[in-house]
């Protein structure tokens, strides 16, 4: 007696183990079913790609957004430095993608990518909370000068790895052409390493020559190596101001000052004033290819490398991102 109820008691927990076995090789068995479509995205994009990997992923059950965001040039070196294999490539700056991936492949005459296709516009502001010192006080008018204190803290993204961060050195640049200055660029930015940091100026063009390395030597400007990673530190009051994208901005409603069309990077009007606004990025790790930076209208650009591992559900997301995006927070103006 006591032998058969052991076999049926064992018997029944056979039966459980089986079936839960079933029932998780089976959920296994659905994710493996998806199509993963990875793509690397800018920083800035993370949180509209976000909510566009959510419809599209409604729209097609099939398949599996896996979204990475680096600075924009982090972005491109995943694919052509460290070989890793994505389906899509986002960035925030759409010269980036020539310069760096219409190249050959190592021992392959094929090109990273062959082509690329804008999808996105924005502009530099100037992003604060109401915890920012002389909050109550900056304006459109007093900005820079609000900048220029020694007690405000100032924070841009690392521009050797983020056009966010490049970006606001050209802005700091065209402001002292544009205020009739010499002093905004090397008070907030680079008068504040050690040694400084070199700045090249003619009637016609500032220059601006990045050491390998950004380290600070002092505590006014923080360095991060992406403008979304800024973000905390504003809202906790590590950081008291930070030149971001718009999009960013309104995206994570921050309090923002915009700044004149001359030097915000953002109207195409001015496309050539902000040629005079330089940043030399030419050092040892790219010592292959010119990464001069000239100022430019900003222009966000996707591209699918030539290793995509599913290059027709990549095009069918960027679709997706190319087409009605009005009601996607923090996105980028269409083009």
């Amino acid at each position: 007696m006591g032998f058969k109820a052991g076999v049926t008691s064992l018997g029944s927990i056979l039966c459980i183990c089986l079936i839960i076995f079933l029932f998780f090789s089976g959920c296994t068995d659905e994710r493996e079913e998806k199509t993963q479509v990875r793509v690397l995205a800018a920083g800035s994009l993370l949180l509209p790609f976000e909510q566009i990997e959510k419809r599209f992923e409604e729209k097609y059950p099939e398949t599996d957004v896996l979204v990475e965001g680096h600075g924009s040039i982090q972005c491109i070196r995943q694919v052509t430095d460290l070989n890793r294999q994505f389906d899509i490539v986002a960035v925030a700056d759409d010269s980036l993608i020539p310069i760096l991936m219409y190249r050959p492949m190592p021992k392959s005459e094929k090109n990273w990518t062959d082509s690329h296709e804008l999808f996105g516009r924005t502009e530099m502001v100037l992003a604060y909370t109401n915890k920012s010192a002389y909050a109550g006080e900056i304006s459109t008018e007093n900005w820079y000068e609000i900048l220029m204190k020694p007690d405000v803290r100032f924070g841009c993204a690392n521009p050797v790895l983020d056009a966010s961060g490049y970006r606001a050195i050209m802005v700091l640049a065209l402001a002292d052409r544009f205020y009739n200055r010499t002093d905004i660029l090397d008070t907030i930015y680079t008068g504040q390493f050690s040694p400084g940091i070199p700045v090249r100026m003619d009637e016609l063009v500032t220059q601006i020559l990045l050491p390998d390395v950004m380290k600070p030597s002092s505590r006014k400007v923080t360095i991060r190596d992406g403008s979304i990673f800024l973000l905390s530190l504003l809202q906790t009051g590590g950081i008291d101001y930070a030149l971001e994208y718009r999009c960013v901005a309104e995206g994570e409603n921050l309090k923002y000052i915009s700044l004149p069309d001359a030097i915000n990077l953002g109207n195409t009007s001015y496309a050539d004033n902000y040629k005079s606004a330089v940043v030399d990025l030419n050092f040892k790790r790219f010592s292959t290819i010119d990464l001069t930076r000239i100022g430019a209208p900003i222009v966000y650009a996707v591209c699918i490398p030539a290793l995509a591992e599913h290059p027709e559900e990549a095009r069918v997301f960027i679709a997706e991102l190319t087409g009605d995006n009005s009601d996607v927070l923090g996105m980028p103006y269409p083009i």
